[in-house]
């Protein structure tokens, strides 16, 4: 993960018409462009992408009755610090769905995945190995997991720049869209959790309430362009005025689907392909407890989500304390 420079944050109480926010820059003299958008991080080191992003200004906001527009997002280092199909490992492992030596070849994975990123056979061989893993395991029991510890392991890993980017577009107008080839069941809460329009993940084969190890739609690579096209054509968004984000080259077909593609924190391959192409290279590295940002988070349906996320996750915090306080034996 490239760490060189801290990436400067328009804050989320900009004025998206003028271009300030609380952390951003000020404001620039007349005749002078703003600081472009998105900007929520700045270009990796000794990179300057020739091509100018689109700047602050009456860009961002889409006019009442234009074509409706979406920023996709990847999950895993382009919204949070790692993966998150590893990411419940150990509680997995608590729950009783995988032994301990699947914890340790999880962590070795994500010890990989966050070391240089994961390429096509990579991502193949995860891809093999956890499809098989959870074979047998029960839907309820993993989502009820997801449930009691997303706010412990998802929370405290979310860039504060992508959440900050995450609000810039919605107050632009726009809809949010993750776009994973995690697990719906892990991916589906994580967009709760960010108040996302939209999630497009990964669906593993259920029979009987339990995984048959099968996967039923693999969001990866070609597929995820193909589901943000569906997506565009039954919501009407203009792809050609749509942004999308991501860390990897396997997920260029996705970012080549709209008009404004960004690559943060991008792997080797992508890295190339984002100068070549005079994409701009973006850089988060301030993972941020989510919680601390709720104030910022202004639009009202969304604050709402997020409340009840955070409510759910403390009445189920509270029963399984009292739980285990009945079990315990008396003194």
């Amino acid at each position: 993960m490239d760490s060189t420079e801290n990436s400067d944050t328009v804050g989320p109480d900009a004025d998206p018409a003028s271009g300030t926010g609380t952390e951003g820059p000020a404001a620039p003299a007349s005749g002078q462009s703003a600081e472009p958008f998105p900007g929520a991080g700045r270009p990796a080191s000794g990179e300057t992408p020739a091509a100018e992003p689109v700047a602050l200004g009456s860009a961002l906001v889409r006019p009442p009755g234009g074509p409706r527009t979406a920023a996709f997002f990847d999950l895993d280092k382009t919204i949070i610090a790692k993966s998150s199909a590893l990411a419940f490992s150990r509680p997995f492992y608590q729950g009783g769905l995988i032994n301990r030596r699947a914890v340790l070849k999880s962590a070795y994975a994500q010890f990989v995945f966050l070391l240089g990123g994961a390429d096509h056979d990579q991502m193949e061989k995860l891809r093999q190995y956890l499809s098989a893993l959870t074979r047998g395991w029960n839907v309820q029991q993993v989502r009820e997991i997801v449930a009691e510890t997303l706010h412990e392991l998802i929370d405290p890993i979310i860039y504060d720049e992508a959440a900050s980017l995450i609000e810039q577009h919605h107050t632009a107008g726009r809809d949010v869209v993750i776009v994973s080839s995690s697990g719906s069941e892990v991916v589906e809460p994580i967009g709760r959790l960010l108040g996302a329009d939209h999630v497009i993940a990964t669906r593993l084969k259920v029979e009987d309430g339990r995984y048959t190890g099968e996967i039923e739609y693999y969001a990866y690579a070609e597929n995820k362009a193909a589901a943000i096209r569906e997506l565009a054509a039954e919501q009407g968004y203009d792809l050609a005025d749509c942004y999308a984000y991501s860390d990897s080259s396997t997920d260029l077909p996705l970012l080549e689907a709209v008009g404004h593609p960004s690559a943060v924190n991008p792997d080797r391959a992508l890295r190339k392909e984002a100068v070549a192409r005079e994409w701009p290279v973006l850089v988060f590295n301030r993972p941020v407890e989510l919680r601390s940002r709720l104030p910022e988070f202004s639009a009202p349906s969304r604050t709402v989500l997020l409340g009840v996320a955070l409510g759910t996750a403390a009445v189920t915090a509270g029963l399984l304390w009292y739980a285990a306080k009945q079990r315990r034996p008396a003194a």
